[in-house]
């Protein structure tokens, strides 16, 4: 079994991102979620200009304009409808029901990618899929305090869900155009796309002042500063590399071991007392990805 480059790609990834929740943890403290997404995606944004300015000295790319719009809303689903989705679904349902919900990623790149990409997992990869999403499953899930109402608990549900398959629309959407397109002007363009709508709303919203206020309110802004750059723009370039050189499928499942990581990390770091459901869920994990990398 050896892993190919993209494969490689869609590990790091996972890794850089559980490194940023590491970090981004005692922002979160003094920040809203809205407000820390914002941060992280324009201080991104403006790295990636940098280093296209450096690499590309700033050129244009020549890219046809149906390929630049689709590039454009591939981000605009990814990280502005999907990341607010996400976080509405998180205030509603909770951290620990989201881990749980946030598994339907993959089987929906994994669908999206059959059905547009015409890629296919062979019957023993889909076995791999199911015991790694029931690993992460064991590992994210935790009792928690308070009951929810069934109403609210389906509707936190359903819109954890819909994040999840919207960001997987997204990835999918650019998969083809990062495969025949300048790789770092497509995450350009994708972030650009999502930081675009994300101010736009600011705008309308009339909410810039109190933005400027939470951000003075900021206590650790050197955990931010690094945390929103490993996590989005360290991050995000293995991630969108991994599409690109591997089957948005295999790509997919490799992500998914983030949470691993993050409880690793949390163990290791934040001495966060690791259960033994969680290391029974993290070899459950390691084994499914085995299998779907293995049969491949």
């Amino acid at each position: 079994m050896i892993l190919g480059f993209g494969e490689w790609c869609a590990l790091a990834c996972a890794l850089c991102w559980a490194i940023a929740v590491i970090l981004l943890k005692k922002s979160g403290e003094s920040l809203s979620p809205f407000a820390l997404n914002y941060i992280k995606n324009l201080l991104c944004l403006l790295a990636l200009a940098l280093t296209l300015l450096v690499t590309h000295g700033g050129r244009w790319p020549g890219m046809p304009g149906e390929q630049l719009a689709l590039a454009l809303f591939s981000g605009t689903l990814g990280i502005a409808l999907a990341d607010t989705l996400y976080f509405r679904a998180l205030n509603s349902i909770g951290a620990a029901r989201m881990g749980v919900a946030g598994t339907a990623f993959s089987p929906s790149v994994i669908l999206l990618a059959a059905i547009f990409l015409g890629e296919r997992l062979s019957p023993l990869q889909l076995v791999g899929v199911a015991i790694t999403l029931s690993g992460i499953a064991l590992v994210t899930y935790v009792k928690t305090a308070g009951k929810l109402d069934a109403q609210t608990l389906r509707r936190g549900v359903l819109l954890g869900v819909t994040s999840v398959a919207v960001m997987a629309a997204g990835v999918v959407i650019a998969k083809p155009i990062l495969e025949s397109q300048d790789f770092l002007w497509v995450v350009f363009l994708r972030l650009l796309g999502g930081v675009a709508v994300m101010t736009v709303v600011l705008s309308l919203r009339r909410q810039w002042s109190a933005l400027a206020q939470a951000y003075r309110g900021v206590r650790h802004w050197p955990q931010v500063i690094a945390g929103s750059l490993m996590g989005t723009y360290v991050s995000n370039l293995f991630w969108l590399a991994g599409y690109k050189y591997a089957d948005a499928s295999i790509a997919a499942v490799l992500n998914e071991l983030s949470a691993i990581f993050i409880v690793l990390l949390a163990a290791l770091v934040l001495k966060e007392k690791l259960q033994a459901r969680q290391l029974l869920g993290c070899g459950l994990a390691v084994l499914g990805v085995l299998v779907v990398v293995a049969a491949a």
